[in-house]
């Protein structure tokens, strides 16, 4: 469990004089298991590292009931050992939403702060595909992709009234109907390609200077169940829990590992797999979507360890998303 509460204050000489206090908290639970051969499998609720978070008190942990889920994770993770390998090949897939909170966020938040397309985070975050050209215009995703960044979402840990330059916050379509729209930006990068600042300036602490960050970055929700998301599958998998990810520096070519899969045979899940991976570019894999879970699975998720700048700053950031479902994905890269 971990908790946080801030008070910052932001004075400038354009008259502005800002407090805001700020109360997190959050916490998880994590079981692992060993075989006598080396295996070792983990799976993590509600989410991995150090758990879901939120701009909350002690009810937020209180309601994740972390002792009633411990028991069954424990269990998973000791299943895992004994699970078949993640099949490789090309598959359908669906992602389920702790899973694709990291894929927003590493194939989404990430390209697009307006400080690396401009060169300014070249030398230690890496650069992005998204430059001005595309803006307006690039297809990123398929139709149903909408992607918000939304500092106004209640106890979202991404979420602010004001960033560190005094700008307010306010909601923006980085996607909109799968064409890129807008970027995360700062007053001084905004007016280059033609935005206004949009509140995404933030710092670490009062010794640092505030750098291009996400806030809350969502996948808007669809209209599928679970059981239709699945139900649309005849051969591919399930996957969720996150294990390892891996993208190169301009945010497009990138490989991820979840905690556990399941077989989807026509339209049911079926037996559990062990290190599913699955591998892609970025606007192909978000052109194949074709179904997104709707508002009953829609869950905010809060990281609290988003690194970025040199020297190092750990923003604290939360991604929006329901489960969703992927056409045509390479799955089982590290499949041996």
């Amino acid at each position: 469990m971990q908790f946080l509460k801030e008070r910052k204050i932001f004075a400038s000489s354009e008259g502005s004089y800002i407090v805001q206090d700020r109360v997190e908290s959050g916490a998880g639970v994590s079981a692992m298991a060993a075989s006598d051969k080396g295996d070792v499998q983990i799976r993590s609720y509600p989410m991995f590292a150090s758990g879901d978070n939120a701009q909350s008190g002690w009810e937020f942990v209180e309601a994740m009931k972390l002792l009633e889920h411990a028991e069954p994770i424990a269990r998973e993770a000791l299943a895992l050992l004994s699970a078949k390998p993640c099949p490789s090949g090309v598959k359908d897939l669906v992602v389920g939403g702790q899973q694709l909170a990291l894929q927003v966020h590493e194939s989404c938040g990430h390209p697009s702060e307006l400080d690396r397309v401009m060169g300014m985070e070249a030398s230690f975050a890496g650069t992005s595909f998204l430059t001005p050209d595309k803006k307006g215009s690039f297809r990123y995703g398929s139709d149903i992709v909408n992607l918000t960044a939304d500092p106004t979402i209640p106890h979202a840990l991404g979420g602010l009234a004001y960033d560190d330059e005094g700008v307010k916050g306010r909601r923006v379509y980085l996607v909109r109907g799968g064409i890129f729209e807008h970027y995360l930006n700062s007053r001084a990068s905004a007016p280059v390609v033609g935005e206004e600042p949009m509140g995404a300036m933030r710092a670490d602490g009062f010794t640092r200077c505030p750098i291009v960050r996400m806030v809350s970055i969502n996948l808007e929700p669809g209209d599928l169940t679970f059981e239709q998301l699945i139900g649309g599958v005849e051969d591919g998998l399930y996957v969720d829990g996150i294990k390892s990810w891996s993208i190169d520096d301009r945010r497009l070519n990138f490989q991820f590992g979840s905690e556990v899969g399941w077989e989807i045979k026509g339209g049911k899940l079926q037996d559990m797999v062990k290190n599913p991976t699955y591998t892609g570019v970025t606007y192909e894999f978000w052109r194949s979507c074709d179904g997104i879970g709707g508002p009953e699975l829609y869950h905010v998720w809060g990281v609290d360890n988003c690194g970025k700048g040199e020297p190092m700053q750990v923003a604290h950031v939360s991604h929006g998303t329901s489960p969703a479902r992927f056409r045509h994905v390479q799955v089982g890269v590290l499949h041996e």
